[in-house]
């Protein structure tokens, strides 16, 4: 598309926060910030993708568990990033094992869940029950 290249190339890209020469916060291709509801859900949209593909890539037997068990794993590499949840080896040889109260042990066994003892909990429990 010959207009959004045309937009790019006029508008540069910055993937930090900067000030436009009116003062306004901006980032990306000239996107005036705060961003709107719809914007930030495109977004994470875009960013769980990348993770969920990154995931599957480093870790193939995620696609066999069920869906359940998945999104708990999506979630966590959205939060964490798939370099952080990667450090979980404990968790992933319960996982590979499936020995899911193990890996459920193990992931409230870690930083992560002291730093986020609720959504840490809720997603040890999701990953126990099915």
């Amino acid at each position: 598309m010959n207009l959004l290249n045309n937009i790019k190339e006029n508008e540069g890209f910055r993937s930090e926060v900067y000030q436009d020469s009116l003062g306004f916060d901006t980032i990306g291709f000239g996107t005036k910030m705060p961003l709107d509801q719809d914007e930030a859900e495109l977004i994470l949209k875009h960013r769980l993708n990348k993770k969920i593909k990154h995931l599957q890539k480093e870790k193939i037997f995620v696609v066999n568990l069920n869906n359940d068990k998945q999104e708990v794993l999506y979630e966590m590499a959205y939060q964490l990033g798939v370099g952080g949840l990667l450090k979980f080896k404990r968790m992933w040889s319960a996982l590979k094992s499936a020995d899911f109260e193990e890996a459920s042990k193990e992931m409230l066994d870690s930083r992560w869940a002291r730093q986020t003892p609720a959504r840490a909990k809720r997603l040890a429990e999701r990953m126990r029950a099915c």
